[in-house]
C-alpha cells in the first residue's frame, strides 16, 4: 500500500493499460457473440454445437494461448494484440453460451403479446427480448470482466504491460510490498469495473428497481385522502356541513 501511495504516478499508466486490455475484448466479444447467440438460440442443434465449441475454447489455458497466438496471427510476441485476441475468444465463448440462456429466460407470455401486436422479429428482439434478458447478460458480463482483469495480469509473464508488471517486478526483486501493491491495484480496478457494470444494468432495466415501501404507503394514503375529499364535495349534505364548519372556524378566528 505504501508503494502505491508514493508511486501513484507509475501505477496510473499501468492501470489504464490494464483496463483497456481487459475491456476492449469485452466490447469486441459481445459484438461478435450477440448475433451468433441470437442465431443459435432458436435452433437446438446449433446451440449444442456452439456449446461444445465454447467449452473447448474456454478450457485452453490462457498462458498457452498467449504463447501460441503470435505464431498463428503473425503479431510480435510482446504485442498487446495477443492478449486482446485471446481474451476476445474467451469472451465470445462465454457469451455464446449465456445469450441463448438469457433469451430463454424471457417470459413466453410477453413474447406472445409482442407477436400478437404485430412486431417484426427484429423489433421484438430489440425492444422486448434483449431488454428483458439484460439482467442475465449484465451478470455474465460482470463475471467476464473479473476474469479478463485477472488474466491480463498473467499477460505480464510474456512481457505485456498492465498491473501484472508489479507482480513480476516484486517477485524478481524479492519485494513483497510491490506484489501487495499490484494485488490491491487489480482489486480496485475490478471493483470499479464491476460497479460500472452494475450501474449500467440499472440504467438499462429501470423496471427492476425496488420501490420504496414508504413512498408506496404515502401514495396510497394520499390517494385515499383525495378520494374522501372528492366524495365529500360530491355529497350535498357533507358539502353544507363542511361550509358550516368553515364559517364557524372563520368566525372563531375573527
Amino acid at each position: 500500500m505504501n508503494w502505491l501511495v508514493h508511486h501513484w504516478g507509475k501505477a496510473w499508466p499501468m492501470a489504464w493499460e490494464h483496463a483497456w486490455l481487459s475491456l476492449l475484448p469485452i466490447v469486441v466479444g459481445v459484438a461478435i457473440a450477440l448475433p451468433i447467440g441470437v442465431a443459435v438460440a432458436r435452433r437446438p442443434w446449433a446451440r449444442r454445437i456452439s456449446d461444445v465449441l465454447s467449452n473447448i475454447v474456454y478450457t485452453i489455458p490462457s498462458l498457452a494461448l498467449f504463447a501460441v497466438l503470435p505464431g498463428v496471427l503473425g503479431f510480435g510476441f510482446l504485442s498487446p494484440l495477443n492478449v486482446v485476441v485471446a481474451l476476445t475468444l474467451y469472451t465470445v465463448a462465454m457469451q455464446v453460451k449465456s445469450i441463448p440462456e438469457a433469451l430463454a429466460a424471457v417470459d413466453a407470455n410477453v413474447l406472445e403479446a409482442a407477436d400478437a401486436i404485430g412486431w417484426s422479429p427484429v423489433a421484438r428482439l430489440v425492444k422486448v427480448d434483449l431488454p428483458l434478458a439484460a439482467p442475465v447478460l449484465i451478470a455474465n458480463l460482470r463475471v467476464i470482466a473479473a476474469a479478463n482483469i485477472s488474466m491480463v495480469a498473467i499477460g505480464s509473464v510474456i512481457g505485456v504491460g498492465g498491473l501484472g508488471q508489479l507482480f513480476l517486478s516484486g517477485y524478481q526483486r524479492d519485494y513483497p510490498d510491490l506484489i501487495v501493491a499490484g494485488i490491491l491495484a487489480v482489486l480496485v480496478l475490478a471493483l470499479a469495473v464491476d460497479l460500472a457494470l452494475v450501474l449500467l444494468g440499472r440504467a438499462l432495466t429501470p423496471w427492476t428497481r425496488p420501490t420504496r415501501p414508504s413512498a408506496q404507503k404515502d401514495g396510497i394514503q394520499g390517494g385515499r385522502r383525495r378520494g374522501v375529499q372528492r366524495q365529500a364535495r360530491n355529497e350535498p349534505g357533507t358539502r353544507g356541513a363542511d361550509n358550516a364548519g368553515d364559517r364557524l372556524l372563520g368566525g372563531g378566528k375573527r
